[in-house]
């Protein structure tokens, strides 16, 4: 018997039942200070992996390639996270220094997306990065190139298990994208979402409320 993907689909729930509730007139000033806000009360309800961030380039033929990575930090200008340059985010980050950042949180009915440029951060910022990684996942950036092809899992695990991990890797760079607009977004069971957008202009962060 087969079974369409519209059936299957569509017998899936969408929101969870019990949603925090977002008041956008209590909205702090700027969208770091918010972001931190709704990151620590996830972590507080629980919310699986709040900082798995999907990560949208485009490469040289404007085609969009997305894939989800870890938030290193977030700063009043900020958000950060990292790769090897020589990865195909880092070489299209290079052509076309821009990315847009999905943050999706089912079990708050919450997502957050935020675009902006794309500065490499510093030497110091990339070194401490690269410090914190676990020995075989700095080893592992050395011992091959990520996203090509292999033969076999075998043949990456004998390729890391080769290699000493290294104290330093000049591919590795802490990725900062400075925001110039992010979309805070609030589910509702009857669809009429709450969504508050932060725009940078010249003097600061404006706030303005979308349509559902």
């Amino acid at each position: 018997m087969t079974v369409s993907a519209i059936h299957l689909l569509r017998g899936l729930p969408v929101f969870p039942v019990d949603m925090p509730h977002f008041s956008p007139e209590a909205a702090p000033s700027t969208p770091a200070e918010l972001f931190l806000q709704w990151l620590q009360q996830a972590i507080d309800d629980g919310v699986r992996a709040p900082h798995a961030v999907n990560v949208a380039t485009v490469d040289s033929d404007g085609c969009p390639d997305a894939r989800v990575v870890i938030l290193k930090d977030i700063t009043e200008d900020y958000w950060a996270f990292a790769s090897s340059s020589n990865s195909p985010k880092g070489k299209q980050l290079e052509l076309t220094p821009s990315a847009a950042l999905t943050f999706f949180w089912p079990e708050a009915g919450r997502q957050i997306r935020i675009r902006g440029k794309v500065l490499p951060g510093s030497a110091e910022e990339n070194q401490s990065d690269f410090n914190r990684r676990h020995p075989d996942a700095r080893a592992l950036v050395t011992a091959g190139n990520q996203s090509s092809v292999v033969g076999s899992l075998a043949e990456v695990h004998e390729a890391v298990a080769r290699v000493e991990a290294p104290d330093s890797d000049p591919s590795w760079t802490v990725y900062n994208v400075a925001a110039h607009s992010v979309e805070f977004w609030q589910a509702d069971h009857q669809r009429l979402h709450t969504r508050v957008r932060y725009v940078r202009q010249a003097e600061g962060w404006t706030r303005e409320l979308l349509w559902p």
